[in-house]
């Protein structure tokens, strides 16, 4: 059977059933907000969001389009409009590929939040994943990286990194005046 995209597949979901997740460094400014609501005022859902859906709970976590459902929280002239529904594109990956998947649509229109970029790698990280895997997937260089490891300040970020030996600290004080002389 040849891939379908899920976009082939969008459903009318209840808004209270979707919820933001936890993890999306995105940020809009008001002005673009404000154009958002324009456009969807004018236009309606042109782009359905993208959600997983937690069978367990039966709630719809959004991977993308986390702006495009405030407008519908924020306006109630949306919300009665669209009869409390947003288009859903569904799609099934566990928690890793997700959040890659919100970065990857995100980098793709915009910037980020730095502080949450780096809680996106510690996250990462966490749950296994390499630095490798995660400039690959995150589409960044391995400096970026780096920085958005140091914003964090965790030294379990760098626990399979090798350090070279440039200085070796002095533990005899008298020693190290006297090699200052």
């Amino acid at each position: 059977m040849a891939y379908k995209s899920p976009v082939y597949n969008v459903i009318a979901v209840p808004f209270e059933k979707i919820v933001p997740n936890t993890y999306n460094p995105n940020a809009v400014a008001p002005p673009e907000l404000k154009l958002l609501y324009d456009s969807i005022r004018e236009d309606g859902y042109t782009m359905p969001i993208v959600c997983y859906y937690v069978k367990e709970e039966d709630i719809y976590t959004i991977v993308d389009g986390f702006h495009r459902y405030r407008i519908m929280r924020d306006y109630p002239d949306i919300y009665q409009r669209e009869g409390g529904m947003l288009p859903v594109s569904v799609i099934d990956k566990p928690l890793d590929q997700r959040m890659v998947s919100t970065i990857r649509h995100n980098r793709a229109r915009g910037s980020h939040d730095v502080d949450l970029m780096s809680n996106i790698v510690k996250e990462l990280h966490e749950l296994g994943r390499s630095d490798a895997w995660i400039s690959r997937h995150l589409g960044m260089d391995r400096d970026e990286l780096l920085r958005l490891k140091q914003i964090t300040g965790l030294a379990a970020l760098f626990k399979d990194v090798q350090f070279g030996t440039a200085w070796q600290p002095i533990e005899d004080e008298a020693a190290a005046v006297k090699e200052e002389e």
